[in-house]
């Protein structure tokens, strides 16, 4: 049972078993692929698997690129990079590919039709590793199919990160957005501006939970772990989760937040923000620190410094520079602020970030990149044509986005967040906002109806977000991602290519594939809920409604419709 659903499977009869005759060919290009697949079959069939070294009577496991790979099925825009072709036969296997992705894909497929087994890392079994015959052929719908990591608020060890894009290539997820830097915590090494790191990496203690409130309603931090936190990934941790990744075909693209979420950037550099007198520290509560940059040139320079070692470091065409939930009230009481706004012959606060945020786009232009952020970035005034907008408050900013010419990521947070509560349990670990199940996620459609084909183009995919403010471990990450990770996969992949959804059918093979996350050592949420050691006191606070959302929602949508700010 295989997932993501293919486009086409047609089952024969028989079946090929590899044995210890059997070898792994591939053409040149495809070798980095071949020595993946050897990777983890001889891990656990402990076969040899090695070329065959010009043999022709030994069954083959062959990766094929063709020049023509015409007669492979169409992904977005006609491309075939990622599509593939998955042939066995009783003597052997054949998988095609428009290109080396497209072959990793079909080694993907390949793997999922042996035993469960095969993702171990040792031998459990000696023998029974066989495919049925059969011929799949499949491509992607969309070209971006992503998951967010934040490793700013709780931060992730490189090991663990390697981990995730693991898994995430099982999944043929090819993005990882690499959430880098927030009010909480300063993630990556720049040379130029080493306490960024000395100093901004690391917070005295955390809060523990949500805002609760008090008897007048206000919102006050329920309390603090008293321990220390931190953890920042030198250049040289990011080239290597940058080359791990390729050879998995995943781009880890980054995100520098501006002009928001940076009080561990001003715990390092005070003189980067409106009030450079005041000595702040790393910021120890979640939500949004008022403290924001201020918009001296000498500032947008830092950026464009710290920018410059980023693109250095990730070949992702994309850079992330945020642009969500900056607070303004800082910028409206400065008087030096003010005065910027005028000598810059802006209009108002808005119209300033939409400055910084245009500075920095244009920057990365120079360095042949593209700018994408959140989508706020549509407030305040003109976007740079080569930006892509990140829809995360409903799909409103990708409707606006698209008609507007800019591409769109779409991350609704009713639909893919994954930091989201998984049920009303009253056992449910971290029971923040509204409920979303993996029957939500599997529904998720990243192109809104209301777009014209024209504008649908705009649409390059999707992506879930995992926020970690409440997620202080690895196995709460698997808890929290598991399997919602694999409905998403399905919905970004497949979408509906292959026919109108059924989840009740993708129930059964999720049902199957649980066997796998087993195997990979991944720990899921079970569909009945925590498991007894899972349980815990949930994160105190009101959960939101999905009412309360919707009136949100609703004031988000004439905002971002008119050009204004969120309120």
């Amino acid at each position: 049972m295989l997932i993501p659903r293919p486009r086409s499977r047609v089952d024969g009869t028989g079946s090929f078993t590899l044995d210890e005759r059997t070898r792994v060919t591939a053409d040149p290009a495809a070798e980095p692929v071949a020595q993946y697949l050897q990777q983890v079959l001889r891990a656990s069939t402990r076969l040899p698997l090695f070329g065959a070294g010009g043999a022709t009577d030994v069954p083959l496991v062959a990766l094929r690129i063709p020049t023509d790979p015409s007669d492979l099925p169409e992904g977005p825009g006609g491309d075939r990079s990622e599509a593939f072709r998955l042939a066995v036969t009783p003597d052997g296997v054949v998988v095609t590919g428009g290109g080396p992705a497209g072959v990793f894909y079909g080694v993907q497929a390949l793997l999922q039709l042996l035993p469960a087994d095969v993702y171990r890392r040792g031998r459990v079994r000696a023998e029974g590793w066989t495919l049925p015959v059969t011929v799949v052929e499949d491509a992607p719908a969309f070209a971006w199919r992503g998951v967010m990591l934040d490793v700013a608020r709780h931060f992730r060890t490189k090991a663990e990160v390697l981990r995730l894009v693991d898994q995430l290539a099982v999944h043929r997820i090819n993005r990882l957005h690499f959430h880098l830097t927030e009010d909480q915590g300063w993630r990556i090494e720049i040379t130029t501006y080493p306490r960024l790191t000395e100093v901004g990496s690391w917070r005295t203690e955390s809060q523990v939970g949500a805002h609760v409130p008090d008897a007048d309603g206000t919102l006050r931090v329920a309390g603090k772990d008293g321990r220390p936190h931190g953890g920042s990934y030198t250049q040289d941790d990011i080239r290597e989760i940058v080359a791990y990744a390729a050879d998995r075909f995943v781009t880890v693209v980054p995100e520098i937040e501006t002009p928001g979420h940076v009080r561990a950037a001003l715990a390092a550099y005070p003189e980067l923000g409106v009030h450079p007198d005041r000595q702040l520290d790393v910021w120890t509560e979640w939500g949004i620190a008022h403290d924001v940059l201020n918009a001296e040139d000498s500032t947008v320079q830092f950026f464009r410094d710290v920018l410059d070692e980023v693109v250095a470091l990730f070949p992702s065409e994309y850079i992330g520079i945020g642009g969500d939930e900056c607070p303004k009230d800082q910028w409206e009481d400065d008087p030096r602020t003010q005065e910027r706004i005028r000598e810059l012959g802006l209009e108002d606060e808005e119209q300033l970030q939409a400055w910084i945020v245009g500075q920095l786009a244009a920057h990365l232009e120079t360095h042949g990149r593209r700018a994408f952020g959140w989508d706020e970035i549509l407030e305040g005034g003109t976007l740079s044509p080569s930006a892509t907008v990140v829809s995360w408050r409903g799909l409103q900013g990708a409707i606006t986005a698209a008609r507007r010419g800019h591409d769109v990521i779409a991350t609704p947070d009713d639909q893919v967040y994954l930091d989201y509560r998984q049920s009303d349990l009253p056992n449910e670990p971290i029971p923040v906002s509204i409920v979303l199940t993996v029957d939500d996620v599997y529904a998720f459609d990243p192109v809104p109806a209301e777009l014209t084909e024209t504008e649908r183009a705009h649409v390059i995919g999707g992506q879930a977000n995992m926020w970690t403010e409440h997620v202080d471990s690895v196995s709460r990450l698997d808890y929290q991602l598991f399997p919602r990770v694999v409905a998403l996969s399905e919905a970004l992949w497949s979408a509906d290519t292959t026919g109108p959804r059924d989840v009740g059918e993708f129930r059964q093979r999720l049902a199957h594939h649980l066997g796998r996350l087993d195997a990979l050592g991944v720990e899921y949420r079970h569909k009945s809920g925590p498991r007894p050691w899972e349980e815990r006191p949930g994160v105190p606070g009101r959960p939101q409604t999905r009412a309360e959302r919707a009136l949100y929602i609703d004031a988000v949508t004439a905002n971002i419709a008119d050009g204004a700010s969120t309120p």
